[in-house]
């Protein structure tokens, strides 16, 4: 009995301290008296998670602000130098590995190319290009790898999880079947072992950050499109707090048929969405059709040099009746395939992201719109808007930071417990062979949601 009531006595800590350290991180700054209101947490317990929060080096004042008749109060904000986070995106041309503080500005970044398709998606060398890019961007920053909180990486396919092996990839576009990419990633990365590692689909790191920074944030559910080389989505529910969110998944998006018996897709299917309006079909399409193009041309190139075909602007030829013809056949798949996520999933909110969405987008958004009215029902399309994504076309390595950034919010910045190790890793203590680092020094490992390797 005496057991149970400690851990529930700790599990209250925890908890107090996550509802604090998740409204400064979200809407801070914030005084003491601002926390009160915002967590529910009575005056003494503000003043006692704030001061053990402060004593870690996880707060710092952010400035003071007058109050009514009263003494100035003090605001508080998230130290952003209270830990570090790597967020890496096996991309479809490099793998993009960045090193970020607690705020989410980058310290770090490093690209390593894929080179030809034939051997571009080769695990092992996939593995050796994050090995080095991780390492690349702690000593480029000067970062001591004990800090890290952890390291989140989106890739393409499913995640399948639970195994002796970790996280396990099953990505057919790439001929990845069966990778335990986790377990190959642990063997070689040079950063402590508790230091626990996130994967998860590119898409739905994509579409945890334009939830909780970009064009999602508010929304109830919004469904955010990934369109590059191929095509995936994700559906994020909830907000931007820890306790208000987590409910998402990746979608197969790019592989919803669009044409029946139309065009084979890289997956083996036919008809699929991605083999109309990914951006490897769009060069093969453009290509097909007469379009002037080197035949060698990668993806980005081919994409830009449509757009311009299409829409030269004032003082130019007369824009490419075939460039028109192909752009206005994608917006159709494109919004017919929005159409169903809006029937499926009745979001608040749809956004077109990846490079090659962020590309088009501007031109063919109008066209989408319309068709996507036209594929769904009239009243789920009406509460529906489609917007491009806020972020950027490098969201993604965002996105795989704020895997490790959500488990260290829940958890209030406390530190995981760690196999083999003795002493308490929870709040208000610290496991005797590696305390925490105090003030710009500070150290801590989030939990993943599942049991770190």
């Amino acid at each position: 009995m005496a057991e149970r009531s400690r851990r529930t006595v700790r599990d209250l800590r925890r908890g107090n301290r996550a509802r604090v350290v998740q409204r400064l991180y979200f809407d801070g700054p914030l005084s003491r008296q601002e926390l009160g209101p915002a967590t529910g947490l009575s005056s003494g317990s503000i003043s006692n998670v704030v001061a053990e929060l402060a004593a870690e080096g996880l707060l710092e004042e952010a400035g003071v602000v007058d109050s009514d008749g009263g003494r100035p109060r003090t605001l508080l904000r998230v130290a952003p130098g209270g830990g570090l986070l790597i967020g890496i995106d096996i991309g479809e041309t490099r793998v993009r590995v960045e090193l970020f503080d607690l705020s989410l500005t980058e310290l770090a970044r490093t690209d390593r190319l894929l080179g030809p398709a034939r051997h571009g998606y080769d695990v092992d060398r996939i593995v050796n290009h994050v090995r080095i890019g991780v390492a690349d961007v702690l000593r480029d920053a000067g970062a001591d790898p004990e800090r890290l909180l952890g390291i989140g990486i989106g890739v393409p396919g499913i995640i399948e999880r639970g195994g002796p092996a970790g996280a396990t990839v099953h990505g057919p576009t790439i001929g990845w079947h069966a990778v335990p990419f986790e377990k190959l990633l642990r063997a070689v990365l040079e950063v402590p072992s508790e230091v626990p590692l996130f994967i998860d689909n590119g898409a739905k790191t994509l579409g945890q950050a334009e939830m909780w920074f970009g064009g999602g944030r508010g929304a109830g559910t919004a469904a955010i499109a990934l369109i590059g080389s191929g095509i995936g989505a994700s559906v994020i529910h909830g907000g931007a707090l820890i306790e208000e969110s987590g409910r998402g998944s990746a979608l197969e998006w790019g592989h919803t048929t669009v044409r029946m018996g139309g065009r084979r897709c890289r997956c083996g299917s036919i008809g699929c969405l991605e083999a109309y309006a990914g951006a490897e079909a769009l060069r093969e399409r453009w290509y097909e059709a007469g379009g002037s193009l080197p035949e060698d041309a990668d993806d980005e190139t081919a994409i830009a040099a449509l757009l311009v075909a299409a829409f030269p602007g004032p003082g130019g030829p007369p824009p490419d009746p075939l460039a028109v013809s192909l752009l206005d056949d994608t917006a159709e798949c494109l919004g017919a395939a929005v159409g169903d996520l809006i029937n499926l999933f009745l979001p608040e909110r749809i956004l077109l992201g990846g490079w090659a969405g962020l590309l088009i987008g501007p031109h063919l958004l109008p066209a989408i719109r319309r068709h996507a009215e036209q594929y769904a029902l009239g009243h789920a399309a009406a509460r529906t808007t489609i917007e491009l994504g806020e972020l950027g076309p490098d969201a993604v390595t965002v996105g795989a930071a704020t895997l490790p950034l959500a488990a260290f919010l829940a958890r209030g910045g406390s530190r995981p417990s760690v196999p083999g190790r003795a002493g308490p890793a929870e709040p208000g203590g610290v496991s005797a062979p590696q305390r925490w680092r105090r003030a710009s020094a500070s150290s801590a490992t989030s939990a993943t949601s599942g049991e770190p390797s």
